[in-house]
């Protein structure tokens, strides 16, 4: 999704022109929460995807070894 400065212009007039100027910059301080708790969660789950296949790859090893 590209989003040139015209487009993301647009955006930002729509929304001053739907939230108002006082309403805004909650807005924004609340996406860049959501969007930094969503990055948060979604780290958390690749490190833990990545934790699960270490001890795949040990155990194998280890069954490996003991034949």
């Amino acid at each position: 999704m590209n989003l040139g400065p015209i487009s993301i212009g647009l955006i930002v007039l729509a929304a001053l022109l739907i939230f108002g100027p006082k309403k805004l910059p909650e807005l924004g301080k609340a996406a860049g929460n959501t969007l930094r708790e969503f990055k948060s969660a979604t780290k958390g789950l690749a490190d833990d995807v990545e934790e699960d296949e270490k001890k795949k790859n040990r155990q194998q090893s280890t069954d490996e070894s003991d034949k």
